[in-house]
Parts: C-alpha cells; structure tokens; sequence
C-alpha cells in the first residue's frame, strides 16, 4: 500500500498546478504525505496470555515508535509518565510515535506488578511467540515498532500526539482494520514462507490508516494536523512538505485546494490563525531549526532545502523568529545535546 501511495505522489510531483486543475485531478493529502512518512516496520512478536501478565517497555531510541495491534481479547496501555491508560479490545491499533515509555497489561493486573506471571518466548520459525497460557488467551496481540526515516525533521511525525489509539469496532475504516489484523495474524501465526515479508508490509498500510483516522478525528487538534484533516488545506500543506524549496504563489496554491484565493485565506486564518504563505514561512523556519539540529550540512545548502533564494536572506529571518543565528542555534543544539 505505501509503495502505491508513493506512486501516485511521483505522479503529483509531475504536474503543475494549472494541469491538475484542467484534470480536475483531487490531491490526497495523505497520499502526499506516503513519502514524508517514509516508515519500515519491524515485527517483533506475538503475545497470547492468560488473565495475569504485565510486559513494561522502556523509551524507544528517536525515530522508533512501538505499536500494538489487539487480536484477542482485552488488554489495557499505561503511560506511567502522564499518567494516563487506556483500555484496549480486539481490532484497536495503539502507536506511540514519539517512542514513549509504556506498560502493556491485563485489565485485573496493577501495570507496576511485576510477576512473576510465567511468560516464555518460543520462535514458530517467523516471529518470536511470547505466552503464559496453553489456553485460549485473554489478551492477543501483535507487537513490533516502526522506524521513520529522518524522524528529527520530520514535522508530521512531530506533531503526532504521545499515543495514538484507533479503535477497530468504530469509523469508516473499522471493517478493514478488522480484516488486515485477522490476516496479520493468520500469516504470523501460519508461519509460511514469506510471512514476514508479507506482514510487514501490511503493518505499513495499517500506519497510513491509523494517520488518516488520526487526520480525520477530532483529537488532531494540532494546527498541522487540523490543516492536513481538512480537505482542501490538507492538499496544499502537503505539497509544501514536499516542496519546501519551491517558491510557492498564492495562485499556485488556490489552484491545488480548487479554492479561490479569497478562500484558501479564509481557511487557513479558520484553522491555523494565520495566511498560508505565513504559514509557509513558518513551515520553512521550523524545517530548518530541525535540520540544524540533526545535520551538519552547510547553511547554505539548509537554506536553499527549504525555500530561501540566499543564507542572508535565511539568517534574517531565522533570527526575527528565534532570537539567534542558525549558526547560533546549531551550537546550542549541540551543547545541549
């Protein structure tokens, strides 16, 4: 599914706007969004257990966010840094972008019980199986974690919440959901060749619904995410995530949203406070600031990544935003880190 999410955001790229237009062409935001997501999940095990068990993970390295896909049962997700948990049944999908330390336990087991409950690890010749019942289970679960790639300048990623949890019993992608975990798991659990190849690709496809339910609920209250939910701002936003650099026009972007300028503003001031082409700005600035923090590329070269015509033109507006040259800011960052 990502490779032809890919696909159709190459053909994007090949277009102009006034082309797109004449075509009547409608953007999917998301489906610009595929190569900025750029993810590759790993499958970790599968879990069957009984009605006591507690599994604690610790923080995840930047660029690692565990997921959990509930097969069976019920289970409940602690965030003992919040605190906060959330009960969990069969067909939900709870991510972790930012690679949050958690606790994975029963509903009648306390998430700082530390057992013993017995738990033991066999390989089915595909995937590592972790259980503690020979029984049907209480809870079943497909574990693994998502890699992104240039996760620290990755404004999407950023702007994801703590947790994600996207319930399998309600919206318009429950069904399908439902259907890919019963398949996940017949393939995990079947351990035929090409299993994992096979899973973790579906487990690519189930990111990119988790996001665009995210997109599509009411929690995406972030101005990023509220503009990519939108349907006609979430066009023009993507494609600024994919084209920093270029020099976007008012025009140009009305065209992409099918909106007239008048229109787009009135969007964008509804949902973000603020124009696009200030948002565009801020966009660039805050793609920079991180880009400093995780490259030693040369100003110059981050400058022209993300739209400025020259590194003078860049530090000025850097420091108008941040108080600091990016020179400055770059030395911070490293001290700090």
């Amino acid at each position: 599914m990502l490779c032809r999410l890919s696909l159709v955001s190459q053909r994007i790229n090949q277009m102009n706007p006034s082309r797109i237009a004449d075509q009547n062409i409608r953007l999917d935001p998301l489906s610009g969004l595929a190569p900025l997501l750029r993810v590759r999940p790993e499958l970790q095990y599968v879990c069957r257990f009984g009605s006591q068990w507690a599994s604690p993970h610790a923080p995840e390295p930047d660029a690692w966010a565990p997921f959990h896909i509930v097969t069976d049962g019920n289970c409940v997700l602690h965030l003992p840094d919040l605190p906060r948990s959330v009960a969990l049944e069969a067909g939900d999908i709870a991510v972790l972008p930012r690679g949050s330390a958690h606790v994975m336990h029963g509903p009648s087991t306390a998430p700082d019980d530390r057992g013993p409950f017995g738990i033991q690890g066999r390989s089915n010749g595909t995937i590592l199986v972790k259980s503690n019942t020979d029984i049907e289970p209480g809870a079943g679960l497909i574990c693994g974690r998502l890699r992104f790639d240039h996760a620290g300048e990755n404004l999407v990623l950023s702007a994801l919440p703590e947790v994600i949890v996207i319930k399998g019993t309600v919206g318009r992608d429950a069904a399908n959901i439902r259907q890919i975990i019963a398949f996940l798991s017949e393939e995990l659990g079947a351990a035929r060749a090409g299993a994992s190849a096979i899973a973790a690709d579906m487990a690519s496809g189930l990111l990119i619904m988790v996001v665009r339910a995210h997109l599509e609920s009411e929690r995406a209250s972030d101005g990023l995410l509220s503009l990519l939910g939108h349907p006609q701002a979430g066009r023009v936003v993507a494609a600024m995530l994919e084209e920093p650099e270029r020099q976007w026009s008012l025009d140009e972007l009305a065209t992409l949203a099918n909106a007239s300028r008048a229109s787009l503003v009135r969007i964008f001031r509804k949902t973000a406070q603020v124009p696009p082409l200030a948002f565009l700005s801020e966009m660039r600035l805050e793609l920079a600031r991180r880009k400093l923090r995780a490259s030693n590329r040369p100003l110059a070269g981050i400058a022209a990544e993300v739209g400025f015509q020259s590194e003078s033109a860049f530090s000025k507006a850097f420091h108008h935003r941040y108080g600091m040259r990016p020179g400055e800011a770059r030395t911070a960052s490293a001290r700090a880190g």
